[in-house]
């Protein structure tokens, strides 16, 4: 009878899990290019967390400390992402913003360490960009969006 109930549940977590990524496949972006044609125009790392949804060491990230006014923007089609005013030191070791720019992050779901995250995508290109957690800064949005900074790239506000 156990053994009958451990079948049932692995059945069921894994048909959620390949609904998901039939979804996720299933999702359509402005910016829509090969997996060659991405590897031609992305370094190594930036390919590996925008196509293939991975995670940056933490602390490793040279747009950790940037604090000088400007935009984040996606290291693939140089979407406007993030603004610098929205960033803020969560001491995680990523890149962190309590908001992104209106209409140009799209969330998904996403189970690849065995539970539910909210997966943040550029909405342009939809290359993976990090998670959003309800553990930002409670006098703002209170989200976190823990953001891979292999993603971005940054462009300072001009004069």
């Amino acid at each position: 009878m156990k053994k009958i109930a451990l079948v049932l549940i692995a059945l069921i977590a894994l048909s959620c899990n390949s609904k998901a990524q039939e979804d996720k496949k299933e999702r359509t972006f402005p910016v829509s290019k090969s997996n060659e044609e991405w590897k031609e125009i992305l370094t190594s790392d930036e390919y590996y967390i925008l196509r293939e949804a991975g995670t940056e060491r933490p602390f490793t990230s040279e747009l950790l400390e940037v604090k000088k006014p400007g935009t984040f923007v996606c290291a693939a089609c140089e979407t406007p992402l993030y603004k610098t005013k929205h960033k803020f030191d969560s001491g995680t070791g990523w890149p962190s913003f309590d908001r992104a720019v209106d209409g140009n992050v799209v969330t998904d779901t996403d189970y690849k360490i065995g539970y539910a995250r909210t997966e943040l995508l550029c909405a342009t290109c939809g290359g993976h960009l990090g998670h959003v957690f309800d553990d930002g800064p409670k006098e703002t949005t209170g989200k976190r969006h823990c953001i891979n900074g292999d993603a971005l790239d940054f462009k300072p506000q001009k004069g």
